[in-house]
């Protein structure tokens, strides 16, 4: 820089001003009280915090440093859903509850991303739901996997159906993530207990068994399903209509209850499916007692509405999920379909 331009920014008003009241660095490391308190004010139901050197996340850490250079610290929080809409048939309601507590766990994020930015500390919050990192696909398209990090910083384990399961709040929960560029006083450390009690309940209630009884688990069942009117549900969608030689054509193989659907997933926000292992998940300290006061009570009441609902499953041709599906739910269709996903995904 010459010294005509550097006197030029010296004898700038805003140079002037900041020079003249410049502020003291934020401290080197991060009080972890005091981040706790600033999380839970912010809306989070609960909060913890773990290094980005730590083992167990290893493989987050080049996605990591891509997205905030220097990062130091995972802010995990969880968000509560209400769990009576999370488990009723109607998916309007259970969907709603997924993308209201999706914007609340997002806006908490964003104000203590702006809190940790005042205190002077560089911090980035990824989205906790959409948008994806598209420009990627077919590899890896999220930005930091929140599940890992939720286990390392202690507020839960993975359940056989693949869901953090809160010591507290149980599978009824979502997950969000805040990278900071500071060492935190503390961090937590993954609990030494499972909240998962391997009740088989998210077994019995997949309706295209994409969960074993043995722990083994089926993405591409759960996904081809439960993800219908997400990515790989939508390409198939469109593809069905490029396929298709004429509009009569086109509603000999989809549905007006079909279109109408993937138009409201369009116009407001993706919906599930099913999710129904969430629904049914007993677990958690604030969500057991039911169950263990009267399991057949807590059976018919939350997973036999699942069971009987009369609705379309979808299913790969030749698949151990149509397999199942045909077998266990004879009285819900099903419909072939593709997955809309290439081999390499």
């Amino acid at each position: 820089m010459t010294d005509r331009v550097a006197g030029r920014i010296a004898n700038h008003p805003t140079v002037r001003k900041v020079l003249a009241n410049k502020t003291e660095p934020p401290p080197a490391v991060v009080d972890a009280d005091w981040l706790r308190e600033v999380c839970l004010a912010a809306g989070a139901d609960d909060v913890a915090f773990a290094s980005v050197e730590n083992p167990d996340l290893a493989s987050e850490r080049e996605h990591v440093e891509s997205a905030l250079p220097g990062a130091k610290t995972f802010i995990s929080l969880v968000v509560r859903m209400n769990r009576d809409n999370v488990r009723s048939p109607a998916r309007s309601v259970a969907n709603q509850e997924f993308h209201r507590t999706g914007e609340i766990i997002n806006e908490a994020a964003h104000r203590i991303t702006r809190t940790l930015q005042d205190a002077g500390h560089r911090a980035l919050n990824p989205s906790a739901t959409f948008p994806m990192e598209m420009d990627r696909f077919p590899g890896r398209i999220w930005v930091v996997a929140h599940k890992p990090v939720a286990v390392a910083s202690g507020l839960g384990v993975m359940g056989i159906h693949r869901n953090v399961i809160h010591p507290k709040f149980g599978n009824f929960i979502l997950l969000a993530t805040i990278l900071v560029d500071a060492p935190v006083t503390s961090y937590g450390e993954p609990l030494d207990y499972s909240p998962c009690l391997e009740c088989k309940l998210c077994v019995a209630a997949c309706p295209v068994g994409a969960i074993g009884k043995d722990g083994e688990f089926d993405f591409v069942a759960c996904s081809v399903h439960n993800y219908r009117e997400f990515m790989g549900g939508f390409t198939d969608y469109v593809q069905t209509i490029a396929d298709s030689t004429d509009a009569a054509d086109f509603r000999s193989r989809v549905t007006d209850s079909e279109n109408a659907s993937m138009w409201q997933s369009l116009s407001f926000k993706a919906n599930y499916k099913a999710a129904y292992c969430l629904a049914v998940c007993p677990a958690g300290e604030d969500v057991i007692e039911p169950y263990l006061d009267d399991r057949k009570g807590f059976m018919d009441l939350v997973l036999k509405p699942l069971q009987a609902k009369r609705e379309t499953l979808y299913v790969l041709p030749n698949s151990a999920a149509k397999e199942h599906a045909e077998k266990r739910y004879p009285h819900k269709p099903t419909k072939v379909v593709d997955s809309g996903i290439t081999g390499r995904s």
